[in-house]
């Protein structure tokens, strides 16, 4: 039972996360990766993902592409043309 409302939370949290890159990736037309780091889940925009690996921020030999291929979702960072 308590595994079932962890899992229910988790889902609830994940939907959240997607929601929000979504609607930051049709904002300003960047793509936005939901990335679990640290035990939470995070948004984060694929061009600080790019920042952190050149200044080594991740582990020795790590890519921008692996970190993208481990990415939980990934918004397509298209503009929308309505308001």
């Amino acid at each position: 039972m308590r595994q079932y409302i962890k899992d229910i939370i988790l889902a609830w949290k994940f939907k959240r996360a997607v929601n929000k890159a979504d609607k930051l990736s049709r904002m300003f037309g960047m793509k936005y990766l939901v990335i679990s780091l640290n035990g939470r889940l995070k948004v984060v925009p694929k061009q600080t993902i790019r920042q952190l690996v050149r200044t080594h921020r991740f582990r020795k030999g790590v890519t921008v592409a692996d970190i993208e291929k481990r990415a939980l979702y990934i918004a397509n960072g298209r503009k929308s043309t309505c308001s």
